[in-house]
């Protein structure tokens, strides 16, 4: 029973990286500006979540109906490692080796987009300069930029399968 649960969560890890993957391939292939949208963000953390959700619940009903809380997080970080792992090696190969030169276009297209922002909120115009210039320093997708963002989504999907965890698990009654 352990290792189909476990191959369950793999598999669900698998088609999310394959989603997550094409997701990441047609927006490329359509219009770069779409990286820099908020709302595809928001959208991706919902495809995680939900196919890190759906992989403790399935892996409720493989274990008979009983699933510990550290299971049920278990396998929502299982889906969620080989899921982001598969994302993060296609952006890598995209922007470090196929297309560097999108990666030069987004980010610049991420400084305009500070320094807007930046200039809405009022900040004085030498605070801007100075982040500005401090940002430009970095570049968000060399190999280890975007191998910190992995690691950082890992974190940050780790604390939400804590809370899918907790409203995952069902334990046996004591008292039956």
């Amino acid at each position: 029973m352990e290792q189909t649960t476990k191959t369950a969560a793999i598999n669900y890890g698998l088609y999310l990286g394959a989603i997550t993957s094409v997701v990441t391939i047609i927006i490329y292939g359509i219009d770069l500006d779409l990286f820099i949208n908020p709302w595809l963000g928001i959208i991706m953390f919902f495809i995680v979540l939900a196919f890190g959700t759906v992989s403790s619940i399935n892996s409720r009903k493989l274990s008979g109906g009983f699933i510990s809380f550290k299971e049920a997080f278990t396998y929502y970080f299982i889906t969620i490692a080989v899921g982001t792992l598969i994302s993060s090696i296609v952006g890598i190969a995209i922007f470090t080796y196929i297309d560097p030169e999108a990666a030069i276009y987004l980010n610049e297209q991420f400084l305009i987009l500070t320094k807007e922002t930046m200039e809405r909120f009022g900040l004085p115009q030498e605070d801007v300069t100075a982040a500005i210039e401090e940002a430009s320093k970095n570049d968000n997708f060399s190999l280890g930029a975007q191998t910190q963002a992995f690691i950082f989504r890992l974190v940050f999907y780790a604390v939400t399968g804590l809370i899918v965890g907790l409203i995952v698990k069902k334990t046996e009654s004591k008292d039956a």
